[in-house]
């Protein structure tokens, strides 16, 4: 890696970073003060009024104790779909505008090899990725300690967000090598994107109805169970193995860029 160039980009990206953990504190700040009987059967009654709806985003049942409530309510869809907004404009902004606009030229035409750069642009994107996750969780600790004092169980909620990390490593790797194979600028930005998105549409789809259930096959946002993790039934191996993932598409990316016939 390349550290002039990391830290011109944190300092470059920085806002973006501070408004996607906005709103992430204000979601978990809200979850977080619902736990509360009362909320409790409000929120039960309206599951039972749109059963579908609450499946779909991976919100049915609100859990026993306070770790399987935040798993249900933010870690289903939440805490997933926001990273996943930052992951897809961090590669545009990282990569995908330079190459659209040609600014990429100033880049490759410093003494830093092509491999670094890419590497380094790989690493502002992962690591801002999981500042978010880990800011999440830090969130969702302090709230519950403040308000529910001894409820938060903390290995399982280690364990939840060690599940959610590569996940959300592995978004930022498909636009990130999305962005590195496609030459055109639609394809770039809208294949990994639209990727991603479509598992999130189909994971969504298999929590609907057991007619759909076998879409969850398609999607590796299976190998994330929130709620397991939550109860301590999960295991971490399918968090390896998103993790694995991972780190196999930003090296294809890293390959593919390092040899690519760039127009600059």
């Amino acid at each position: 890696m390349n550290l002039p160039l990391l830290r011109r980009e944190a300092s470059r990206n920085w806002p973006l970073l501070v408004i996607i953990a906005g709103v992430l504190a204000m979601y978990s700040l809200v979850i977080a003060t619902m736990y509360d009987p009362e909320l409790g059967e409000s929120l039960a009654m309206m599951e039972k009024a749109m059963p579908q709806l609450f499946a779909a985003f991976g919100m049915s049942g609100a859990g026993a104790t306070l770790v399987e409530f935040l798993a249900n309510y933010l870690y289903g869809f939440l805490f997933i779909v926001f990273p996943l907004v930052l992951a897809i404009l961090l590669a545009n902004r990282l990569l995908v505008q330079r190459l659209d606009r040609g600014t990429m030229a100033w880049l490759l035409a410093t003494p830093v090899s092509r491999l670094r750069v890419i590497l380094t642009l790989a690493a502002v994107q992962a690591i801002a990725l999981l500042l978010e996750v880990a800011w999440g969780a830090g969130v969702c600790a302090v709230a519950s300690r403040l308000l529910f004092p001894g409820e938060l169980d903390a290995q399982r909620f280690v364990q939840l967000n060690l599940g959610l990390a590569p996940l959300i490593l592995l978004f930022g790797a498909i636009c990130f090598c999305s962005g590195c194979v496609f030459s055109s600028t639609r394809l770039a930005l809208g294949g990994g994107a639209g990727l991603c998105v479509a598992f999130m549409l189909l994971q969504m789809l298999s929590q609907v109805g057991e007619k759909w259930e076998w879409l969850r096959l398609c999607t590796p946002l299976t190998l994330f169970d929130a709620k397991a993790l939550a109860a301590g039934d999960g295991s971490l191996w399918p968090a390896a193995a998103l993790l694995a993932a991972a780190l196999v598409l930003y090296g294809v990316g890293a390959a593919v860029f390092c040899r690519r016939d760039l127009s600059l």
